[in-house]
């Protein structure tokens, strides 16, 4: 199928690496929905992005993940691809996190992945579409001080595992990108949240633990739109199940 033909939902589509995604499907020729809770964010990724269309919604209520597909049936006829790429990030010690912290984390990583997911599944099984779930390097090997972060993205990564056997018999793939620190809005709230008062000392930690030492620098937000890109195209059909690195080798080690 050409990408001028296809319906492309991306869940956090108004974030730094969905409306990156956003740009290359819709460079492309693709329908691109946007969904996001944000409608100011939303507003200025319809700015950012040709022709894409938006549904504000929360991704933790069973309900809008629903709405989000029923909208867009409604309004494109049809999905082909799902990417969901909302998230959030915590860390800290684990004896000091909260049900709190737990909740919500869980909650729009995990819950709202396979909600999505799980809304979408018929609209994939009738275009024979794709899922691909922005994960983690940390849903891949574990983190100090990121529990809840990582038990989050190793329950993505699962779940893309088992929907890829459950849905394979219906030609529906799914997989996930597994990146590490990206250069978001996202990633600088991160340090603005969690930095004690020094951003760029946080930052620059962050660039210490990759192996590339003076030449680190963070994965931008394009790159992991060509992987998704790839995943979702039809060179990649014989591709299924795969929980995909783009993290500086940082995981090779383990």
């Amino acid at each position: 199928m050409t990408d001028g033909s296809r319906v492309v939902v991306i869940t956090g589509g108004a974030g730094g690496m969905g409306r990156a995604i956003a740009e290359r499907f819709a460079g492309a020729g693709s329908t691109v929905v946007l969904a996001d809770l944000r409608p100011s964010a939303l507003d200025d990724a319809v700015r950012d992005v040709t022709g894409v269309d938006t549904i504000a919604a929360d991704v933790t209520s069973v309900d809008d993940c629903e709405r989000i597909v029923a909208t867009t049936l409604e309004r494109h006829g049809r999905i082909d691809v799902l990417v969901t790429a909302a998230g959030v990030w915590v860390e800290g010690p684990s004896v000091e996190m909260t049900e709190a912290q737990w909740d919500r984390t869980i909650d729009v990583n995990l819950k709202g992945t396979f909600f999505a997911c799980r809304s979408a599944i018929p609209a994939l099984v009738a275009s024979r579409g794709c899922i691909v779930a922005i994960s983690s390097d940390y849903g891949l090997v574990g983190g100090p001080g990121a529990a809840i972060y990582c038990a989050s993205k190793f329950g993505v990564n699962g779940l893309v595992r088992s929907l890829a056997l459950e849905l394979a018999p219906q030609g529906v793939r799914a997989n996930s990108v597994c990146p590490a620190d990206v250069d978001t809005p996202m990633l600088a709230g991160q340090a603005r949240d969690f930095g004690n008062g020094d951003e760029a000392g946080y930052l620059a930690n962050l660039l210490a633990t990759l192996p590339q030492g003076e030449r680190a620098r963070f994965i931008r937000p394009d790159e992991v739109a060509s992987l998704v890109a790839f995943l979702a195209s039809d060179e990649a059909t014989p591709i299924t199940g795969l929980c995909v690195p783009i993290e500086w080798g940082v995981t090779a080690g383990y």
